[in-house]
């Protein structure tokens, strides 16, 4: 399921799903400041457009719930509706309920990425 899985999710929503963490990533990387926080959103495209197969363990401290704080107000949220509204649509049949599964996987990811791994 995993080789199928990414090959369907990629092609039914993961190129549009990874190329917003890239734009994010890109627009995080205009400042000095934002650097790091541009490299999390790269390292987050990549599971953005091939998700089957990989999990994510959640961590962080004080600089990461601060940077998610900011994060939220910014990209997040949005990200996270896309990814929940694509979930329902998904989860509507049967065969769908895999990748609506990794929809809402990635919402969660979308509302808090920093301090997050993905193994």
């Amino acid at each position: 399921m995993t080789v199928i899985g990414n090959i369907l999710w990629f092609l039914f929503g993961g190129l549009i799903g990874g190329l917003a963490w890239v734009l994010a990533g890109c627009l995080w990387c205009v400042t000095i400041i934002g650097i790091p926080v541009g490299l999390q959103c790269f390292k987050f495209a990549s599971l953005a457009f091939f998700p089957f197969g990989k999990e994510v363990i959640y961590g962080g401290g004080g600089f990461s719930f601060l940077v998610n704080l900011i994060w939220i107000v910014f990209f997040g949220l949005e990200m996270a509706i896309g990814y929940v509204i694509l979930g329902c649509l998904w989860c509507i049949t049967l065969l769908g309920i895999p990748i609506g599964k990794q929809c809402f996987k990635m919402a969660k990811l979308s509302l808090m990425p920093f301090g997050a791994s993905v193994i």
